[in-house]
Formats: C-alpha cells, sequence, structure tokens
C-alpha cells in the first residue's frame, strides 16, 4: 500500500486534500511558534529537501503552458518501501498535531495514472475511484 499524509485543507480546484507539507509550512509561518518547534521543523523540513526530489510535473498534459495552471491532479504518495521517509513523515505529524495541525494518513494500492515515480514516491493523476481525501 502506498501512503499520503494529509490534512483536511482542499486543494484549489480539486476534490482533494492537501498534503502533510503545507501544515509543516503554515506552522512555521505562524509567529507564536517557539524555537524548538521551528527547529524540529527545519531540521524535518531540510531532510526532506535533500531526501525528496521535488517532481518535475503533476499532471500527465504536455500541452504548452501546463506549468502555469493554477491546479494539479496528481498526488503524491510514498512508496512503502521509502522506510526513512515514512518515519520521517510519521514525526513530522506528530509535530504538527502537537500544535493542533491534525494530519491523516490514507492507504491505497490503486493510484491513478502514474505522472512521476522515483525510488521513494509516485505522482498520479487519481482514477474516479481512487482515494483523495
Amino acid at each position: 500500500m502506498f501512503l499520503r499524509f494529509v490534512r483536511s485543507k482542499i486543494i484549489k480546484g480539486t476534490h482533494a486534500r492537501e498534503g502533510f507539507f503545507g501544515a509543516a509550512y503554515e506552522l512555521r509561518g505562524q509567529p507564536d511558534v517557539d524555537r524548538h518547534t521551528l527547529d524540529q521543523l527545519e531540521d524535518n523540513l531540510a531532510w526532506f529537501r535533500q531526501n525528496l526530489a521535488i517532481p518535475p510535473r503533476f499532471n500527465l498534459s504536455r500541452s504548452k503552458g501546463f506549468y502555469r495552471r493554477e491546479t494539479t491532479q496528481g498526488l503524491s504518495w510514498f512508496k512503502p518501501t521509502a522506510t526513512e521517509h515514512l518515519a520521517r513523515a510519521f514525526d513530522l505529524t506528530g509535530l504538527l498535531a502537537h500544535h493542533g495541525h491534525h494530519v491523516e494518513v490514507m492507504k491505497s494500492a490503486r493510484l491513478g495514472y502514474v505522472v512521476y515515480e522515483d525510488e521513494y514516491q509516485i505522482v498520479a493523476e487519481p482514477f474516479s475511484d481512487s482515494p483523495t481525501g
């Protein structure tokens, strides 16, 4: 099963829930966050920046200007073999929960049309019956 960490906020122009990185950056930008929490957040976010590629695309369209579109269809999922990434994701989820940002873990074997894939993640445009949150 592939795993996706989501919060309740809906991605603009879709029916899908936003991933947990949005919550992490939102918490980091709050003025009342203590230094210890900021250090933990930055440690986790820096680790992901170093160890998880930003997919070059989130939709299957190759039409001119696809990269300028506001909405994307592709959703990011961790592969079950990405054990270190998943451990970090659960750590970050715990930190977010401690500060009132509820994150759920979705699981699915049927993701959709694969847009991007690497050793640790898959981005897929969901089938009509695929989970989106």
